[in-house]
């Protein structure tokens, strides 16, 4: 059952967020038959229902719960143990009366302790109460202080002990706020819960130790009574021996504290000052169960954990830059909020307050994002009470757009002044150079043209000029050495002496043509001849 416990704390964390208040469905509870009450979750501490919480009432049996929680956790500690042999000592019969409920442990009885917190929590003996503490502290004085130190520690203000089992004594005294904390602080230790629902117990015999059989005070775990509750899984109730020894009085009336669960809502009720209450059929109610019992019903019939916001909805949505295939991310809650209210309020009562966090400070959310990242939070609120806030995640990753990325970073560099000091000073360079490219090839092609046309004119003069009379002509070329450097000079094929040449001859008398023929291989000139003498015209045909 603790583990149970264990597990819806676990599914609740939100529950924690909520103030000790009043349900408004408390108004149909009226009329409780009780001094003082209280209906709160185990878990959380929320208040359903309460009559006068903080009134000090005489704490009767229910000491006993704060001496179970001392002994139980001496045992989780490992300073005691569930098999050390305890023996009833006559000092712990020290205040021990006629009227005190006891399941009278002889001295120099040996127990285990184990049987000795039974016969004390679920037999409601008060020596046995005694013989744990003096083995546990060593003395009844010194377990008093740490029962006192410990309601301390758990935030009682209303509550003294003055003995280890609740009997009567002005000087004790409790309420039923600080038995609701104390009894949830004992139903977290797994050894105190056993005991506590424990309705019936045979104890053991140890060196020929009489055998008891014990039964619980708390009926509303009796199956067969008529204050059975089947959701109630443990708790305590003033005891009434069969000879009517109680540690009640008519002034303190009786008084019960009991634990039910059901449908994963844990509920402790706490009822003190009840009175019996004779029927007209002659039966007596024993009210301290009855109305326990009756709070039980009403509260598990009105309220419910219920979700309000879960972690699969989609809350929101943020925009986002460079997204690939995504202007947005969707946003969900990172946890639920469950909270404990009443069955009939309408979801649609809660208002959300949405924060995107790229809104507040004003930085665009930029790919890639995460599935799970924190992007904002979100609080809900009813009736002026906010609960929150829940932090809001990305529901999907997105991944970066690279292309789009790289085109805006560069556009983002291309817009800083520095950039754009480099990018005309380049400008400047690439123009200039494309300038002197082109002054270069214009004047290439001038001198191109200009030797093409010297060829051309050199080509025509050959053409014009008889074959066998074709001269050579120089022709120079005007080079820009300055341009293009100083040339290599070619070879003159007039002067470039052939195989077994003689000297230059002077020109030799000039001849008439001679018949013309056909163009045969075109041959180098010769070398050239000085004039013959010359003749005179030929006659006229």
């Amino acid at each position: 059952m603790v583990k149970r416990v264990a597990i819806l704390l676990l599914l609740i964390p939100a529950a924690l967020l909520l103030p000790i208040a009043h349900a408004s469905a408390a108004e149909q509870f009226v009329d409780i038959e009780a001094a003082s009450a209280v209906l709160a979750e185990a878990g959380t501490g929320q208040i359903l229902y309460e009559y006068n919480m903080n009134a000090v009432r005489q704490a009767d049996s229910l000491a006993k719960i704060m001496t179970l929680l001392i002994a139980t956790s001496a045992i989780e500690d490992e300073t005691a143990a569930e098999n050390d042999l305890v023996e009833m000592t006559e000092s712990a019969w020290f205040d021990i009366t006629s009227k005190s409920t006891t399941q009278n442990i002889k001295p120099e009885e040996i127990m285990t302790l184990l049987d000795l917190m039974y016969c004390a929590y679920v037999g409601s003996a008060n020596e046995a109460c005694n013989a744990i503490a003096e083995h546990i502290a060593g003395s009844v004085e010194d377990f008093v202080e740490i029962m006192n130190a410990r309601a301390i520690e758990l935030g009682c203000e209303n509550t003294n002990f003055a003995n280890t089992h609740g009997q009567l004594d002005e000087s004790q005294y409790t309420s039923a706020r600080d038995q609701f904390l104390i009894f949830s602080e004992a139903m977290s230790n797994e050894l105190f819960a056993e005991i506590s629902g424990t309705y019936r117990h045979v104890t053991e015999s140890v060196d020929g130790s009489a055998q008891r059989t014990l039964r619980s005070s708390n009926s509303l775990l009796n199956a067969s009574g008529k204050y059975y509750f089947r959701h109630c899984t443990s708790g305590l109730a003033s005891a009434i021996m069969d000879n009517g020894a109680t540690n009640a009085t008519v002034e303190s009336g009786y008084s019960s504290v009991v634990f039910a669960e059901a449908e994963g809502l844990a509920l402790i009720a706490v009822v003190i000052g009840a009175t019996d209450v004779v029927l007209e059929d002659g039966s007596t109610d024993l009210q301290h169960l009855s109305e326990a019992r009756r709070l039980f019903e009403w509260g598990f019939s009105e309220f419910g954990w219920r979700t309000i916001l879960s972690s699969s909805d989609l809350v929101d949505r943020a925009p986002i830059l460079h997204g690939a295939g995504a202007d947005f991310v969707n946003l969900r809650a990172e946890t639920e909020i469950k909270l404990l209210i009443e069955n009939s309020i309408p979801i649609e009562e809660f208002v959300r307050t949405v924060t995107i966090y790229s809104e507040v400070s004003g930085e665009p959310i930029v790919a890639p994002v995460k599935a799970g990242d924190a992007l904002g939070e979100v609080s809900l609120t009813r009736n002026g009470i906010e609960y929150g806030p829940i932090t809001l995640v990305a529901n999907t990753s997105i991944d970066l757009h690279r292309f789009e990325y790289i085109r805006l970073q560069v556009s983002e560099l291309m817009s800083s002044p520095g950039a754009q000091y480099v990018m005309w000073g380049l400008a400047i360079l690439v123009v200039g150079y494309a300038a002197l490219v082109i002054r270069y090839n214009v004047i290439r092609r001038k001198r191109l043209r200009r030797i093409a046309i010297v060829k051309k004119g050199l080509a025509e003069e050959r053409m014009r000029a008889p074959d066998a009379d074709l001269e050579y002509r120089e022709f120079r070329f005007d080079i820009d050495v300055h341009e293009y450097g100083d040339p290599e000079p070619r070879p003159d094929p007039r002067h470039s002496p052939g195989p077994n040449k003689g000297p230059r001859q002077g020109p030799g008398p000039r001849q008439g043509p001679a018949p013309r023929q056909g163009p045969g291989p075109r041959q180098g000139p010769g070398p050239r001849q000085g004039p013959g003498p010359r003749q005179g015209p030929a006659p006229r045909r």
